[in-house]
């Protein structure tokens, strides 16, 4: 896949939960090379810094005229890198758009309202011959499949990356497995399931909450078949969504049932009692125990915990990981601090036996 340059706009929330579509493209991106970051709220530091505290060679401008100005590097592309409420372009955003098309570069959108959409963007852009993606724009009807069957035919393991809740990491826990995994030798594939696999350049999957509910097992077969057929990997990651008993998106049990998942990893926030934007709501996130409980009925062995350690301080998390491996058996890690190099003999182990039953 050859790369485009691209820029990122955050609008002072490269810092937040808010900027998760920036977090997974700074971390690392097939599909573009990140050559800046415009928030005015980190101007003038490393993205990666901001994020991570590790540089990555991204700087942070205060605006996109700054950057044509003063950057080394050309771009092609400005990518919308926030979730704005309810998914809707507000006016400080669409003047930031305009922005960018006035300065030629073509915009990509991974929110829910479409820049196809606005009349006073799709016409200029058209009338600069630049480009405009929307990432979440469904397919068309004849595009679209329902669920066959045809999963049964994949003989490689298949493991669901799922979570207590949304917002936690799981996209960036499925890239990390995938990239350990060819590290370790083995053909690994990752399945988006959101805007920002694709923006990452995984090459299959669907955009989740933009499929009509009844082709969204399909969908979910379709891609995994796909895959299988293509890449003939030995290994497949299928990136999860929300959570299995959130009550605004509940989501989890197509990756086990439809997708035929073998085994789940399952991402955990200690730190978080409530669902994200439900706090008022009178419902407390599961514990861990009756969640990997919920999804053993479902059909699936839940091999290892991931931590998002957000609001908790090194020792806390440490602690949680090591209390919680003893009480529930299997490996508990930090994704982000550690790595997830100590979960790949169990995936070795699942491709060895999968092998040995073909």
């Amino acid at each position: 896949m050859e790369k485009s340059n691209a820029i990122i706009i955050t609008a002072g929330f490269l810092d937040s939960n808010n900027g998760k579509t920036a977090h997974g493209l700074i971390r690392g991106t097939d599909r573009y090379t990140i050559v800046g970051v415009i928030d005015n709220k980190h101007a003038g530091k490393d993205a990666g810094e901001v994020l991570d505290g590790k540089k990555k060679g991204i700087p942070v401008f205060n605006s996109i005229e700054e950057f044509a100005k003063t950057s080394k590097q050309p771009a092609k592309y400005c990518i919308i890198g926030v979730a704005t409420k309810g998914g809707v372009i507000p006016d400080s955003l669409r003047a930031t758009l305009k922005d960018g098309l006035v300065h030629g570069y073509g915009l990509v959108n991974g929110l829910h309202e479409y820049i196809s959409d606005i009349p006073e963007l799709a016409d200029f852009a058209r009338s600069r011959g630049l480009e405009i993606i929307d990432v979440r724009k469904p397919k068309k009807f004849k595009d679209l499949h329902f669920w066959s069957g045809k999963i049964k035919n994949v003989h490689c393991p298949k493991v669901a990356v799922l979570g207590t809740d949304c917002a936690l990491g799981k996209r960036t826990t499925t890239r990390f497995l995938v990239e350990e995994m060819r590290k370790a030798g083995y053909k690994a594939e990752m399945i988006y399931t959101g805007q920002t696999g694709w923006m990452q350049g995984a090459k299959y999957g669907f955009v989740f909450d933009s499929t009509l509910n009844d082709f969204i097992s399909g969908e979910m077969e379709n891609a995994i078949v796909q895959c299988w057929e293509e890449a003939k990997p030995d290994i497949i990651f299928i990136e999860g969504q929300s959570s299995l008993r959130n009550p605004s998106g509940p989501a989890g049990a197509e990756w086990i049932v439809s997708a035929d998942a073998n085994v789940v990893v399952l991402q955990h926030n200690p730190a978080r009692k409530k669902y994200k934007g439900l706090e008022d709501y009178p419902a407390n996130i599961p514990s861990i125990k009756e969640e990997i409980e919920l999804i053993k009925i479902y059909g699936a062995a839940t091999v290892a915990l991931t931590v998002n350690t957000d609001k908790m301080s090194p020792t806390e998390a440490r602690a949680y990981a090591a209390e919680s491996e003893k009480e529930l058996n299997i490996p508990v890690v930090l994704p982000l601090e550690d790595g997830v190099e100590r979960l790949v003999p169990i995936f070795k182990d699942l491709i060895d036996k999968s092998i040995a039953q073909v």
